[in-house]
Order: structure tokens, then C-alpha cells, then sequence
């Protein structure tokens, strides 16, 4: 196998300069961030509970969406949380719709907990139902999260302290997978979650270079949110979102993004291939619509400034755009042009490279981030896979991509119907 690699250098020399270049910058940055985040947040306090409100998008949970809202309810948090359960198509969704109001009624006695019920009784899909919540919130700080996913009793008064700092605009809260253990691509989404999700964004957003508050949970300034007008119609809505707030850059430089990776969220992965395959079809060709299409305008150095414009040119476009459409194109080249000895020879270096390098970043999320050190051990001997998943997904995002030029799939997106998408610009 050394052989056949030594009589194949061409290979070795179109493959490693994008490790040199993309990747491992990316986890000199997120190593230099998790370090600095580490070292400032360990004494870090509540300074001050300001009521909050948390906005739940609801919809086909059924009898689940009552364990969200007694997971917000029993937050330990001292100051006053206002629990917005909004029902998204209440007609159709009424077993989800009964069973918020049991928990209404359940809580009615609570004062510093007041559980409101919000039936939208048309469906009009996930971005309507947020800003329906938006419009209907008492206070300043908004948190948003979907109607499937439970949370850890500190995850208010984590997410808090980052408001503490009146610059901080909005911020991420973590999310872990709960259905972790039921197959190996459940693993390897927690794997996924923890290190490309969790660690990654504990670093970069040290650097104010945060690439996504996720839609399933994140915290928000109300007044803010509404001036740049909450969340927009079309797939995506909390990129979209991050990216709007990401365009006042130039003119509020002072203004921050942040992430909480000790504000805890649970929620569920894709257990079976085809699942996971249809997720990231339409995470993945979100990604090209949102950037070549949608925003496309306002990606420029001027409203995002040098060092988001540079990052998200390096890691949002050439890495996950441009760079599985390449991985696919190398691998095709390889198989039709070399015998399959340097094939096998070119990839299993390319493998032992990649798991060095997932070695290094789990190890970083593991000991300076993980709030669960003895339940996330378990997944350490599941890092020699994922190398291989993350290949096989990145095969994935090349399909997404010509998916969306070819069909736009965005517009196929079950956020919303179709009649919504429909009367939404077409960019």
C-alpha cells in the first residue's frame, strides 16, 4: 500500500493542501477558542433575572409537547419564565393542542410560571408560528425551541448569564441527542452534535464567527429581533436569521452573537438512513439557496466585515458547498483512473488523517466542554467510524446541491405548506 501511494504523489499532492488550508486552521481556531471561553466562564454568575419568555413551536408532538413544557416549568431559574405553547394548524393538531392545555391547567397555580396556549387554527408552518409567539411575548428576552425537544432544569439560567453582556444579541443554547444509543448513525449524529455542532461553536463564536443559531433553540433580544423582522418565509429560517443579524455588522460593530454550550437541549436524530438522507437534502441545499441565492447580495466584506466575509466564504461556501462536490468528483476520478490497490492505499491515508483529527476535537469537547464526562466516554471508541460517515454524508451534500440548482428543493420544504412557500419571494 506504501508503494502504490509513493507511485501515486500527484494524488497525495491534490488532496493534502485542502487539509493545510481549510481544515486544520479550523481546529487551530476552535481549540484557541474553546480554550479562551474555558478559561473566562468558569466563575461566571447570574448578575441579574430578567422575565423571560420562550416561545414553543408546536406541532404533531401529540402528548410529547407536555414533557417540553414541564421541562420549562421546572427550570430553577429565580426570575419569572412566560411559557408560549403556539399550535400550528390547532384544526388537524388538536391532539397536540389538548394536550398543551392539560399542561395549562396543570400549572394554572404557578405565578412565576405562566403556561399560555396559542392556537393558530390555519397552519401556516414554523416561521409563522415563531413570529406569532414573537408578536404575543411580554419580554425582552425571547427563547425559541421546538415542541419535540426537553431540557436540562439549568438551561434558563445558563442562557441567561450570556445577556448579562448588553451586547449580546442573541445566542445558541447546545443540543444533544437523546435517541443516541439506538443504532450506529444515531451515534454518530450525537458524535456530529458534539464536536461539529457543540465544540465548533464554543470556539468560533470566541471570535464573534458563529455560523448558526439553531431554529430548534435559541435565545433572542425581542427588540432586535423584530427591528431587523423576526423570522422570513423559506426553508432555513435560522440561518436566514443569523445571516440578517450577521448583515448589521458593519453598522453595530459592538454587537455580539454568542453560544451557551451548558444551556441544554434534548432532541431526536433520524434512526434510519432514508430519514437522514431527507434531512440534510434539505439542510444541505438550504445552505446554497440561502447563500447563492437568497443573500447572495449581501455577502460582501462591507456589511459583514473582513473576518466573517473571509470565514464564511472558507467554511460556508468552499467547505460545505464546493468541497463535497469535489470529494465526489476526486473519488470518481480515482476509481475510473487507478487500480483499486491505490484507491484503497489513497483513502485509508486520508482516513488516519481525518481520525487524528476528530481524536483532537473530541478530546477538546470532551474535557474543557462536556457538562456529562461518564455518559459521553461511551462514544469514544465510536470515533474510528466516524471518518467514514462523514464521507458518506459528504456524498450527501453533493447530491443536495445539484438537487436544489436542478429541482430548488427548498421550495419542497415541509417547514411550511406549499401555499406559504408559494406566496413567498422567489429568489
Amino acid at each position: 500500500m506504501w508503494a502504490a501511494i509513493l507511485e501515486t504523489p500527484e494524488l497525495i499532492i491534490a488532496f493534502y493542501p485542502m487539509i493545510l488550508i481549510i481544515e486544520l486552521p479550523l481546529v487551530l481556531l476552535m481549540l484557541i477558542g474553546v480554550f479562551r471561553w474555558y478559561l473566562k466562564n468558569q466563575n461566571s454568575t447570574l448578575e441579574s433575572a430578567p422575565s423571560i419568555s420562550i416561545i414553543i413551536a408546536c406541532y404533531g408532538e401529540g402528548k410529547g409537547i407536555q414533557k417540553t413544557i414541564d421541562t420549562l416549568v421546572e427550570q430553577i431559574y429565580p426570575g419569572n419564565i412566560e411559557i408560549l405553547a403556539v399550535v400550528d394548524g390547532a384544526v388537524q393538531n388538536n391532539d397536540t393542542y389538548l394536550a398543551a392545555i392539560e399542561s395549562q391547567s396543570k400549572y394554572k397555580v404557578r405565578k412565576d410560571r405562566v403556561v399560555r396556549i396559542i392556537p393558530k387554527w390555519q397552519r401556516g408552518g414554523r416561521v409563522s408560528t415563531s413570529n406569532t409567539g414573537l408578536y404575543k411575548a411580554k419580554n425582552e428576552i425571547i427563547i425559541n425551541v421546538d415542541g419535540d425537544t426537553s431540557f436540562d432544569n439549568d438551561m434558563v439560567i445558563n442562557i441567561a448569564k450570556q445577556f448579562n453582556e448588553p451586547t449580546v444579541i442573541a445566542s445558541g443554547g447546545a443540543l444533544r441527542v437523546r435517541n443516541w444509543n439506538n443504532n450506529i448513525l444515531t451515534r454518530m449524529q450525537a458524535l456530529e452534535y458534539m464536536m461539529s455542532m457543540q465544540g465548533a461553536k464554543t470556539g468560533t463564536q470566541e471570535f464573534g464567527l458563529l455560523n448558526c443559531i439553531s431554529g430548534a433553540f435559541g435565545a433572542f433580544r425581542r427588540t432586535q429581533l423584530q427591528r431587523i423582522g423576526g423570522w422570513d418565509t423559506h426553508s432555513a429560517e435560522d440561518l436566514d436569521l443569523t445571516i440578517r443579524y450577521k448583515q448589521y455588522h458593519s453598522r453595530y460593530p459592538k454587537l455580539k452573537l454568542g453560544f451557551t454550550p451548558h444551556a441544554i437541549g434534548h432532541t431526536e436524530v433520524p434512526n434510519t438512513i432514508n430519514q437522514f438522507f431527507q434531512q440534510r437534502l434539505r439542510w444541505d441545499g438550504d445552505l446554497l439557496f440561502l447563500y447563492f441565492r437568497k443573500h447572495i447580495k449581501g455577502m460582501t466584506p462591507r456589511l459583514l466585515g473582513w473576518p466573517v466575509f473571509l470565514y464564511t466564504l472558507v467554511y460556508g461556501v468552499i467547505q460545505n458547498i464546493l468541497i463535497p462536490i469535489l470529494v465526489l468528483l476526486y473519488t470518481c476520478y480515482l476509481v475510473i483512473t487507478y487500480p483499486l490497490i491505490v484507491v484503497f492505499s489513497s483513502y485509508l491515508l486520508i482516513y488516519f488523517v481525518y481520525l487524528s483529527i476528530i481524536t483532537i476535537k473530541f478530546s477538546i469537547y470532551l474535557v474543557l466542554i462536556s457538562e456529562r464526562k461518564h455518559l459521553d466516554i461511551r462514544l469514544l471508541g465510536w470515533i474510528i467510524v466516524f471518518p467514514l460517515f462523514a464521507f458518506c454524508a459528504r456524498f450527501a451534500t453533493a447530491f443536495s446541491m445539484v438537487n436544489e440548482l436542478i429541482r430548488r428543493s427548498h421550495e419542497e420544504s415541509s417547514m411550511a405548506p406549499w401555499w406559504v412557500l408559494k406566496r413567498g419571494k422567489r429568489f
